[in-house]
C-alpha cells in the first residue's frame, strides 16, 4: 500500500512539473505579475510599494481662507499629517521633519504636504498662516487646513485611521499619532513593506528612519 501511495504522489508531482512550472517560468521571464501580488501591480508594472486603497476625500479651508479638497492634490504625490499649532509635545518634531521633506522636494510642483489641525477652534486660517510663516514654509503646495472639529476628527479616526482625540489630562489637551500618510498622484495611500513583507500603512513622522523611508518612496512615486 505504501508503495502504491508513493507512486501516486510521485505521479502528481511529475504532472505538476510538466504542466505548471513551465508556465510560471514563462510568466516570470516576461515580467508577468502573479495574481497573489495584485497589491503591487500599479499601472501594469510591478512596484515595491503597497497600494492600500483610496485616501479619504476631504473639503477644508487653508491658511489663506481658500477651500481645499483632496481633488486639488490629484496629480501630486503628497504627505498628510494631523497636528495642532499649540502642540507642546510631538508636533514641533513633526513640523521639522515636514520641513526636511519640503526642502528635499522644493523644486517639484507635483509634490505637496497637507497639515490638518485637530484644534480648529483655535487654529483659524489666520493662526495657521502665522504658524506657516513661523516655520518658514515656502512650498506653494503645503496647505494648513482647518474646519469643523467633528468633521476633522472623523476624517482622522474613521477616514485615515490615524488616532486623534481630546484629553484634558495630557499636556496640550489633545492626543494624536505622529504618523504621516503617503498618497500617490492618483489619490491612493501607498507604503513600503516591513521586514516580513507586510505593509507598514503609515510612516513614523518622529524618527529619522521614517523620514528617510519617506524620501525614498516619494522619489519612486514621483517617477510613476
Amino acid at each position: 500500500m505504501k508503495s502504491k501511495s508513493f507512486i501516486g504522489v510521485s505521479f502528481i508531482v511529475l504532472i505538476f512539473g510538466i504542466l505548471v512550472i513551465p508556465k510560471i517560468i514563462d510568466r516570470l521571464s516576461h515580467g508577468g505579475v502573479l495574481d497573489g501580488n495584485r497589491l503591487n501591480k500599479i499601472s501594469g508594472k510591478e512596484s515595491d510599494l503597497f497600494e492600500i486603497g483610496s485616501a479619504p476625500s476631504f473639503e477644508l479651508i487653508n491658511q489663506d481662507s481658500v477651500k481645499v479638497t483632496d481633488k486639488d492634490y490629484l496629480g501630486k504625490v503628497h504627505v498628510i499629517e494631523f497636528f495642532f499649532s499649540t502642540c507642546p509635545t510631538i508636533c514641533p518634531k513633526m513640523n521639522q521633519n515636514m520641513l526636511i521633506l519640503e526642502k528635499e522636494f522644493q523644486s517639484h510642483d507635483d509634490f505637496g504636504i497637507v497639515s490638518i489641525t485637530i484644534n480648529p477652534e483655535f487654529d483659524s486660517p489666520k493662526v495657521l498662516k502665522q504658524h506657516a510663516e513661523f516655520l518658514g514654509v515656502t512650498h506653494k503646495n503645503w496647505s494648513f487646513l482647518t474646519g469643523d472639529k467633528s468633521y476633522i476628527f472623523s476624517l482622522a479616526n474613521k477616514g485615515f485611521n490615524m488616532y486623534a482625540g481630546e484629553n484634558g489630562q495630557v499636556n496640550g489637551g489633545f492626543e494624536h499619532s505622529g504618523l504621516f500618510a503617503l498618497v500617490d498622484k492618483k489619490g491612493n495611500i501607498r507604503c513600503r513593506k516591513d521586514d516580513f513583507g507586510n505593509p507598514i500603512l503609515y510612516y513614523d513622522g518622529l524618527e529619522e528612519s521614517g523620514i528617510l523611508a519617506l524620501k525614498e518612496d516619494i522619489k519612486k512615486l514621483l517617477q510613476e
